[in-house]
């Protein structure tokens, strides 16, 4: 597997092995690979399927159904964005953004204390999330993907979209600065 740092502590661009030939490729990564970056083990695996300009997020979980993850774009691409919500971490309040696609085998690792989402850049793009806790509804929390204070650059422009599609529930999420700290000390 390789591991690239990203601007946040502890948040990884990760791609693993990967061998092809003129039939295509194969690629894998193993439960040591995964645990060398924090994740505990698989409890869940998840794909969404969207069109171009759906944007979801920022969402976490928080408590002991915090969760970390590795996604990827399986179909498609999106631009995949996180913000670190760890209040005594030295990067709180800071985002980074990937662009993941199947042909450039990017992954993100997206450890627990962080708030996840994404923007499809591609019709019938297909995201997956490898998880290593359990979803419970209770636990959900959000961050507006749009918060000034935090700035996210979500590059709409570049990429030909006017204006986000977002879920009523996506829109509705507080800012950083109204959040309580949930993850203090995670």
């Amino acid at each position: 597997m390789e591991k690239k740092e990203t601007n946040l502590r502890d948040c990884y661009v990760i791609k693993a092995n990967r061998f092809g030939d003129n039939r295509g490729y194969f690629e894998s990564l193993t439960i040591e690979d995964l645990n060398s970056l924090g994740f505990k083990n698989i409890e869940q695996i998840s794909r969404s399927k969207s069109g171009k300009g759906i944007l979801r997020g920022m969402h976490f979980q928080k408590g002991k159904y915090a969760q970390a993850k590795v996604v990827s774009c399986i179909n498609g691409a999106v631009l995949d964005v996180v913000v670190d919500l760890r209040t005594d971490s030295p990067t709180y309040g800071q985002y980074t953004s990937v662009e993941l696609t199947p042909e450039n085998g990017k992954m993100l690792y997206v450890p627990r204390g962080f708030a996840h989402g994404f923007l499809s850049l591609e019709e019938d793009t297909i995201f997956q999330y490898f998880v290593d806790n359990k979803y419970m509804p209770t636990e959900e929390g959000g961050l507006i993907y749009n918060d000034s204070d935090i700035g996210i650059n979500w590059q709409f422009e570049k990429y030909g979209i006017e204006e986000p599609i977002c879920s009523e529930k996506d829109t509705k999420y507080p800012t950083l600065k109204k959040l309580p700290d949930y993850f203090k000390g995670v």
